[in-house]
């Protein structure tokens, strides 16, 4: 069973989703540390290829799931 934090990081990422679809791309959940409070997406489409990627990354991925989940210290793409 997911716990809640989990929960909450895949509903934000589902809210962020659709603006990255317009451009082609999307984000998927690999792995949470809890303890470390690291957070592991992946990049696929063409966020994967983007040269923005990092700047969509820190700035509109770990920005909007640090605001609504706290447990998240950083956001890391694999």
């Amino acid at each position: 069973m997911e716990n809640k934090i989990i929960s909450k990081i895949k509903k934000v990422l589902n809210k962020i989703r659709p603006s990255l679809q317009m451009d082609g791309g999307d984000v998927e959940f690999m792995d949470f540390d809890e303890k470390r409070g690291i957070l592991k997406v992946k990049l696929v489409g063409h966020c994967a290829h983007c040269p923005m990627s990092q700047i969509t990354l820190k700035q509109g991925i770990e920005a909007e799931i640090k605001k609504a989940v706290p447990e998240v210290e950083e956001v890391r793409a694999v």
